[in-house]
């Protein structure tokens, strides 16, 4: 791994720079996809299957039968892990419901604000080199605790053109409503646009390479919202001489096998434990199933020193990291100056795993330092804020001037009139 010493802040750009290619380097072949997604429906789906993922469909539906059976093909353990889980996101969701307050503006003048579900949403499920069956308990727990009206799974067949057990089981869990097997770009321009097998959606949920990302992005011109636009894994682990160097090592060999274009960048107060570090990982990684994604994600990642805590935080607010750990004695300082991050993890034993998984928060988070402008997925995203107001004769008479001078002042008569006819009916 690259180890820089102190670096000049002239240099923080190139060091923060992600190891993702341009988003127009996908553009003309997204473009392509949403093309014939238009034009062919469910034929364009099933080409583009047999294209990229190198299988045959004839039905892109997941029958209610397959889903309910599920269960069946899942060990008891994973079963069991699911569901305490599933309890876990559950009640931290739950948490988030938010509760009304009617307010008195002025006298004679209330207002106040209520959420309304969005009614159809499309949870994307990346498959490729892993079913991350645990997106599925991310997205469908908030819309079901939302009462989305529909929730539409769209994720990408393996090599027998199925989808894994343990995707259906939580789809199940999450109660919903219709899971195709289709994925990549496509899935996202069937979802925005609609076709005989797959609805069209209101907003679309769930991270995806670059190609999704685009086609996300691009999902917004055929009037579909999205979460975020999220790309490859990332982690910044901060740690000063009193952390473990072998949990380090471990928690950023975990993001690192999320794929080849995942980053994972160490933040170290110690020049010792860089070196440390750097060994741990060499020798973690010889037991890893996935060490080639691994050798060629760490090529992407480094290991920074700063001898100064004011830069180190400085420098990871500019990084904006999806994921954070924070393992240093005085925790209180970086929690306390930490402006943008999608999901923070504090002391030695609080792995990013448990939040991947089970701890309760949820893992679809900003990448690409967009978590300067952006948050991860909550309750709030499933749905819509409605603002609403009821004003009494008193009032309207206790604003109606301030109305009135405010739209006489912007030559808005129209606007003044609404209130000056009332007003006038109101003082004969």
């Amino acid at each position: 791994m690259n180890k820089i010493f102190n670096p000049d802040k002239n240099n923080w750009s190139s060091l923060q720079k992600r190891p993702t290619n341009r988003l127009d380097a996908v553009k003309n072949i997204v473009d392509e996809i949403f093309t014939n997604v238009e034009l062919e429906g469910d034929k364009a789906l099933i080409n583009y299957t047999n294209k990229f993922d190198k299988v045959d469909l004839n039905n892109l539906i997941i029958s209610d039968k397959t889903i309910n059976n599920s269960e069946n093909y899942i060990s008891k353990d994973l079963k069991e892990s699911i569901d305490i889980a599933f309890k876990n996101i559950y009640k931290f969701h739950k948490n988030q419901i938010f509760n009304s307050n009617k307010i008195e503006t002025t006298p004679g003048v209330y207002c106040w604000q209520e959420k309304r579900a969005i009614e159809n949403v499309g949870l994307y499920i990346p498959g490729g080199t892993a079913p991350l069956f645990s997106s599925v308990l991310m997205l469908a727990i908030p819309a079901m605790i939302a009462n989305c009206e529909n929730i539409v799974l769209c994720s990408p067949p393996n090599d027998k053109g199925e989808l894994h057990p343990a995707i259906l089981y939580c789809a199940k869990l999450c109660k919903v409503n219709k899971v195709i097997c289709v994925g990549g770009a496509q899935s996202i321009a069937a979802m925005s646009i609609g076709t005989e097998s797959v609805p069209k959606v209101n907003k679309i949920f769930g991270p995806g390479n670059q190609y999704v990302t685009y086609a996300k992005l691009k999902a917004i011109n055929f009037n579909s919202a999205i979460d975020m636009p999220a790309g490859p894994s990332e982690l910044l682990v901060l740690a000063d001489k009193n952390a473990n160097p072998n949990y380090i090592a471990s928690d950023l060999l975990s993001q690192a096998e999320h794929g080849p274009d995942s980053q994972v960048i160490f933040v170290s107060l110690s020049k010792s434990l860089i070196y440390d570090v750097e060994k741990c990982i060499n020798n973690q990684i010889e037991n890893l199933e996935r060490k080639n994604f691994i050798n060629k994600s760490i090529s992407n990642s480094k290991l920074i020193f700063f001898d100064d805590k004011k830069e180190a935080v400085e420098f990871i607010n500019q990084y904006a990291p999806e994921h954070y750990i924070i393992n240093v004695e005085n925790e209180s300082f970086f929690i306390d100056n930490i402006i943008s991050a999608g999901s923070v993890f504090i002391g030695n034993y609080t792995p990013e795993s448990a939040g991947d998984y089970a701890s309760g928060t949820n893992h679809t988070l900003p990448t690409n330092g967009n978590a300067k402008q952006y948050s991860g997925v909550t309750l709030d995203s499933f749905l819509k804020t409605i603002t609403f107001q009821k004003i009494s004769k008193d009032g309207l008479l206790n604003i109606s001037k301030t109305i009135e001078v405010m739209a006489q002042a912007e030559g808005l008569q129209a606007h003044k009139n609404a209130v000056s006819i009332r007003v006038k009916d109101l003082n004969n």
